[in-house]
């Protein structure tokens, strides 16, 4: 995370119901953090060359630049409902929206976005701004959607990874400045479980096997409560499809935390296989940390 003093948590906005939810996500997480909040409209007009004024005999204010001036102003004045004592600035980036948050993500301490915004196809669970923005960004990303609990655990996915472990510390960070609970979930598959083709040994242990699970959690989690005794830990170890262990477990908590790319995921993706899944299914806002927490 990026911990520089006064780095402000950002949200994107288009005017979108989605994007108004991440507005007040965000300006709770600027007020638990005691943090600025930057509210950024990427502007894409200006690349496509239309014009930018209201057309002749339009109404003041009917231009695109205009609503766009509104649109902040408008989540702005969100901000300022749910959060009255955070700081809150707007301002309108020419750009496509996914790029300008990726481009003012290296001096944020966190960027958030809605689920799915204007312009996205009905059928469509997570827009694609989300995906490149989880994918891209250079700090944490924050994506509403789901239902906005204020009780319930923080959930962390935990594979064993260097990202599992940014993201434990994220998630305990998170669950101390909530009050609540920190629920490390391992899931693991049975190697009779493997793919058509895979290596199979002959004899399994299952205690053995479990009890190997259970060191990879434990190993995670090394330091957590020295860090912030405040916070209860949980473990779930399961012997179960990772996305389906942390899509259950998004039914009861506040927020779930995913890695950006664990083990197992071919080196090339920068969103993995089971955090772009977690995505498109949790019950609940997902962080994704691609960045050290």
């Amino acid at each position: 995370m990026n911990a520089a003093s006064g780095a402000a948590v950002v949200v994107g906005v288009d005017g979108s119901p989605s994007s108004l939810r991440a507005v007040r996500l965000a300006a709770a997480e600027a007020d638990r953090r005691n943090r600025p909040l930057r509210v950024v409209h990427g502007f894409i007009w200006p690349l496509l060359r239309v014009p930018l004024g209201p057309a002749a005999g339009a109404p003041p204010g009917a231009g695109l630049r205009e609503q766009a001036e509104q649109l902040v102003a408008d989540a702005v004045a969100e901000a300022g409902r749910a959060a009255p004592d955070v700081r809150v600035t707007g301002e309108i980036i020419d750009g496509e929206a996914a790029a300008v948050l990726v481009g003012e993500s290296p001096a944020a301490v966190l960027v958030v976005v809605g689920d799915r915004g204007l312009g996205g196809f009905a059928a469509l669970v997570l827009g694609s701004v989300a995906v490149q923005v989880a994918a891209y960004a250079d700090c944490p990303v924050l994506v509403a959607r789901g239902a906005a609990r204020t009780g319930g655990p923080v959930v962390v996915g935990v594979d064993g990874s260097g990202l599992a472990r940014a993201a434990v510390e994220f998630a305990a960070e998170a669950a101390a400045a909530r009050g609540v609970a920190l629920r490390a979930v391992h899931a693991y598959r049975h190697p009779a479980s493997a793919g058509p083709g895979d290596m199979q040994p002959l004899v399994y242990d299952e205690d053995r096997l479990r009890g190997e699970e259970q060191r990879v959690l434990a190993d995670s989690l090394a330091g957590i409560g020295d860090r912030w005794p405040q916070v209860p830990v949980e473990t779930v170890v399961a012997r179960r499809r990772p996305v389906a262990a942390l899509t259950d477990a998004s039914r009861e908590a506040q927020l779930l935390v995913v890695g950006g790319r664990g083990h197992g995921e071919f080196t090339g993706l920068l969103l993995g296989s089971v955090s772009h899944a977690v995505l498109h299914r949790a019950d609940c806002p997902v962080a994704v940390v691609r960045a050290p927490a």
